[in-house]
C-alpha cells in the first residue's frame, strides 16, 4: 500500500519525530516532487505518491535510533512493512545506501529518494559536493574508511544524478529554485 501524505503524517506523530527531521522530511518530499514530476513530464513512468511517501518517511525510525541506537533505514524498513506499507519500504531501507542501481533509463522511486535526500542539508537545498561534506564531517569521525565509503557512495549519487538530469529540463544547479517549500 501507498500512503498518502496524511497518512505520512500521523505516522511522523505516531513515532515521535523530531522537528527537524520531520522538517527535513518534508523538504526531501518536495525535491522529490520537483524531480517526479519533471521525470513524468518526460515520459518516465513512475508513481509520483509512491515516490513522495517514500521520502516523507525516509527517516522514520531516525528519532528512535537516535534515542536507542540502531540502523535507523533498517528500522525504518520494518515499520513500514508492520503498517502494511510494502511499496514504500525498500524506499525506505535504501535511501542511504542502494543495494542496487540502475545505469540506464529505469528510474526507480528508490534512486530519486536516495539522490533528493542527499540533495537536502537538514532544510537547506544544497549540493552533493556540499551534503558530502558535512556527512564526512559530521559521521567521518576521521575515519579512512568510513571517510571513503562515503565518497563511494556520493560516486553512485553523481551517476544517479546524471541519469536523472539527462530526462529533466533543470539542471542539479537550478534544483533549488525549482523545489516549493510552503511553511
Amino acid at each position: 500500500m501507498i500512503p498518502t501524505e496524511k497518512e505520512c503524517y500521523d505516522l511522523m506523530d505516531q513515532y515521535r519525530m523530531l522537528d527537524n527531521i520531520r522538517d527535513h522530511s518534508i523538504v526531501v518530499a518536495e525535491v522529490v516532487r520537483a524531480i517526479s514530476y519533471g521525470l513524468a513530464t518526460s515520459g518516465v513512468q513512475l508513481s509520483v505518491d509512491k515516490a513522495v511517501a517514500g521520502a516523507l518517511l525516509h527517516d522514520i525510525a531516525k528519532t528512535q535510533c537516535l534515542q536507542a541506537g540502531g540502523d535507523h533505514a533498517a528500522l525504518g524498513r520494518e515499520i513500514c512493512l508492520q503498517h502494511h506499507l510494502d511499496e514504500i519500504a525498500d524506499i525506505v531501507a535504501e535511501h542511504i545506501w542502494l543495494r542496487s542501481y540502475s545505469v540506464d533509463g529505469v528510474y526507480p522511486e528508490k534512486e530519486i529518494v536516495y539522490y533528493a535526500d542527499k540533495r537536502v542539508l537538514h532544510t537547506s537545498v544544497v549540493s552533493l559536493e556540499e551534503r558530502m561534506h558535512d556527512i564526512i564531517d559530521r559521521y567521518g569521525r576521521n575515519d579512512y574508511r568510513l571517510t571513503q565509503l562515503v565518497r563511494m557512495n556520493f560516486n553512485i549519487c553523481r551517476e544517479i544524478e546524471r541519469k536523472l538530469f539527462k530526462k529533466l529540463d533543470f539542471r542539479p544547479e537550478q534544483l533549488a529554485d525549482v523545489v516549493v517549500v510552503s511553511d
